[in-house]
Formats: C-alpha cells, structure tokens, sequence
C-alpha cells in the first residue's frame, strides 16, 4: 500500500551545504496494519510523512501511496490519504460541521451521503455537541477532533497520523484509538507516529525507529523488545537511540585519527 524505497530529503544549512532531514530511507506499509514512525525531535519523521502527503518533494528515491508515485501523481496520491497532524490548521469562521462537510464535498462526496457520514463521524469522535461551533472558539483538543474528522470524511484507503493525539482528554484519545482499530480492521492502511509508547504498543503491528534522519531499527514490538532484550518499547527506544549514538561517535573518532 505505501512503498518507500531510499528515500531522501535534503536542505542547505546556513553555509549552503545539503544537510539530510531523510537519509535514503526504505519501508512498506501494508494493508489492515498499522506501521509505526518513531524518532526524537528532528529524526525526520514530519518529513517522511509530509513527502508521503505530496506537502514536500523528496531529494532523490521513491514513495509509491496506493500504487501512485507521489511526484508523478500528487493528485491521485492525495485523494488516497487522510492525514492528521498536530499542525493542521482548521478555518476559524467555520462551524465544525462546515468544515468536515467542506472537505467532503472538496473530495465530491454525494450530499446525502456525506451528510449521514458526518452524522455518523460525529457521534464515534463524541462531537455532537460542538456541532455548530465555531472553530475560533475552540480548544485544542476540539481543532484536533476536527481535523481527524475531515481527514475520514472521504474514508480512504491510506490514513496517517502525526501526533495525532495532541491536544485531546483522555476519552477523546480512547476514541481515536478505537477509530485507528476500525480503520486496521477495514483493511486500511495506517500510519501512526507518535512519541508516545503505550500509544505505539497498543496500535501499532510493526515500528520503525528514526533517528538523524535514517532509520536504525525496525520490526515488530515484540521482536524489538526481544533483540534489545527490553521489557517494554519506551527502553527499546533509549537503548536504540543510546546505541546509534554512540556508533556515531566512535566513527567520528575514528574520522578524526
């Protein structure tokens, strides 16, 4: 469902040498699983998912969402993803139901129908009540339910979360959870990046960890805590990170002889 294959994004730093965000990358992501992106902040995984949304172009390799390619096709490739992030950005004159509705019908959904799947969005994210809403009076954790909710509205194949419980009480993540669970269930294929470990081990059938742009580990939770021989994925994530870094080190000594 999602192919990448030696994936790469470059910037130039301030001297004007290209520094990677991603660093020629490979992984598949599969139909009714759950693939988990994790890394610290400034592993690359906003970037990862942002080429796989068609919001950036990669430097060099391939994303392939749903059988198109998200340089050649964009278009295609967009109206194969629902995607949610932590920095959406929702239209503050807008009542909650004008922009779940707004995006169904920018995806050509029938009215009759989109209405009853706004209806039936709605009451599973518990937003009955904010309804009419206007979104400039919202909290954050209301924003986020909207975004979740534009981003089902047109029930793609492909859905992919960035930190998609920031922001959201307990209840409202318990939802998003179940709502990830269906969407697996259906035979869809997910993405879930969060920093959040219990997150990742509930929902996620395999991980890939991030760090400096690469990936440096990946697998099921299960096989992660056996090859680490840890007791839980949050110490299969430090001793990952621990290891990377100081592999690092000792090339950059060894650089430096």
């Amino acid at each position: 469902m999602i192919h990448v294959r030696r994936l790469s994004k470059f910037y130039k730093d301030g001297e004007n040498c290209p520094r990677p965000a991603v660093d020629g990358i490979s992984f598949d992501a599969m139909p009714g699983k759950v693939f988990g992106l994790l890394g610290p902040n400034g592993a690359g995984k906003t970037t990862t998912l942002r080429i796989l949304g068609t919001v950036l172009k990669p430097t060099s390799g391939t994303a392939v969402v749903n059988g198109f390619d998200v340089v050649e096709f964009p278009e295609h490739v967009r109206r194969q993803l629902g995607f949610v992030s932590v920095n959406t950005a929702i239209y503050d004159r807008m009542t909650a139901w004008e922009m779940v509705y707004l995006f169904g019908r920018l995806n050509q959904i029938d009215d009759t129908i989109l209405r009853s799947q706004i209806d039936w969005l709605f009451g599973r994210l518990k937003m009955t009540d904010m309804r009419d809403t206007l979104c400039s009076r919202m909290s954050t954790g209301m924003k986020q339910k909207v975004s979740i909710a534009r981003a089902l509205i047109h029930d793609p194949p492909v859905l992919v979360f960035d930190e998609a419980t920031s922001g959201l009480d307990v209840l409202a993540a318990r939802e998003l959870f179940r709502t990830v669970e269906d969407m697996k269930n259906r035979g869809k294929c997910v993405v879930y990046s969060s920093h959040i470990m219990s997150e990742v081990e509930r929902l996620c059938d395999s991980v890939a960890i991030m760090l400096d742009g690469r990936i440096v580990a990946t697998g099921t939770c299960e096989e992660l805590r056996d090859q680490w021989k840890q007791k839980n994925l949050e110490d299969v994530f430090y001793s990952v990170v621990d290891h990377a870094e100081q592999v690092q080190l000792a090339e950059h000594e060894e650089a430096r002889s």
